[in-house]
């Protein structure tokens, strides 16, 4: 079992989740191995297989307004429980869907795109002042890559178009050309014992990309239930183009999110040496386990947002709050969240 302050990751196979009185409590074998007061608690992520849920330990979830999400062992996300009274906000969501059509979402796409390349200049920023003494010329090439992005993220920011259709590719061809530079420099800034081929997504089956895949998943379950919350339909996003069953506005909320939340967390355990390992192409428990750790460490991680030191995870609900906000045409412009280095 893992928890941070507002979060409880149920990790382990045959565990038991009920209602105790105010609290919730986790049993495995009949002992209980842990309990949380329903109080402060914000999120419960189930991420692993054999867990037996009571119904009065979701209606108490549900009534509280605490969601509850399941993850697979490869990161991927495929069920969620929470109170529909909690999103039902019919405005929201129409004009969400109008803005798929006008200036609106353009905006946004750019703001989603251009946020998620900055951030990949930031982390690779972060990752070389490590190197800049007993490594120089590994840190001048990171220092050049993110230069390199930061052009990049200011030639998203002036791709023109009346709607999203007519921009997308334009945008994700140099979100592209970004992401081949930030992954090269990204394996550069590993240390050189990494066998790392390069970034893969779906069917992963190396260690590095596993445990960014794994992370991603619990990543997006944060950005899910922040996007409910404010409002908004998951399913329909800007940046990535609709089809059924893809959750594209979530897709586009965690892209200003993965590196200073995933990446940095999934390169650091890796640069430290923690023994991450992967048997028959899937991470093992233990593994699961310390990168969940390390991820929802970092969403608890404050970092500067508005004048202010706020929780990463606060940052990601604010965010999405932004979104309905600028979409219902009541504040300014949306604009990406960017981390300090």
């Amino acid at each position: 079992m893992g928890a941070g302050d507002s979060q409880l990751i149920i990790d382990q196979f045959g565990a038991f989740v009920g209602k105790h009185s105010e609290r919730l409590r986790v049993s495995l074998k009949g002992q209980v191995v842990e309990e949380r007061p329903f109080h402060g608690l914000e999120h419960v992520l189930v991420a692993s297989g054999g867990v037996a849920l009571s119904s009065d330990l979701i209606q108490a979830c549900a009534e509280r307004g605490i969601p509850i999400s399941f993850i697979s062992r490869v990161g991927h996300p495929y069920a969620r429980v929470m109170s529909s009274g909690l999103v039902g906000t019919v405005r929201t969501r129409r004009e969400q869907l109008l803005a798929y059509l006008d200036e609106r979402g353009v905006a946004l796409a750019r703001a989603f795109s251009s946020g998620k390349v900055k951030n990949q200049a930031v982390l690779l920023k972060y990752m070389a002042k490590y190197r800049k003494g007993n490594a120089p010329e590994v840190f001048e090439k990171a220092r050049t890559a993110a230069e390199s992005l930061e052009g990049f993220a200011e030639r998203i920011q002036v791709v023109k178009g009346d709607s999203v259709d007519e921009v997308r590719q334009d945008i994700l061809t140099l979100e592209g050309h970004a992401a081949k530079v930030y992954w090269e420099a990204a394996g550069e800034l590993l240390i050189p014992e990494t066998d790392w081929q390069g970034r893969q997504t779906r069917g992963a089956r190396d260690l590095v990309n596993s445990a960014l895949n794994y992370g991603y998943g619990m990543l997006y379950c944060q950005a899910e239930r922040a996007i409910m919350l404010a409002g908004l339909d998951p399913y329909a996003g800007f940046l990535h183009a609709d089809r059924a069953g893809k959750p594209s506005l979530v897709l586009d909320l965690v892209e200003e999110f993965r590196q200073m939340t995933v990446d940095r967390a999934v390169f650091g355990l890796v640069n430290k040496g923690v023994g991450l390992e992967v048997e028959g192409g899937l991470l093992t428990e233990e593994s699961r386990r310390t990168i969940a750790e390390k991820v929802n460490e970092r969403l608890e991680t404050e970092e500067r947002y508005e004048g202010k030191k706020h929780k990463l995870r606060t940052v990601i609900q604010s965010q999405a709050r932004r979104v309905a906000v600028y979409v219902r045409g009541e504040g300014r412009p949306y604009r990406a969240w960017v981390g300090r280095w």
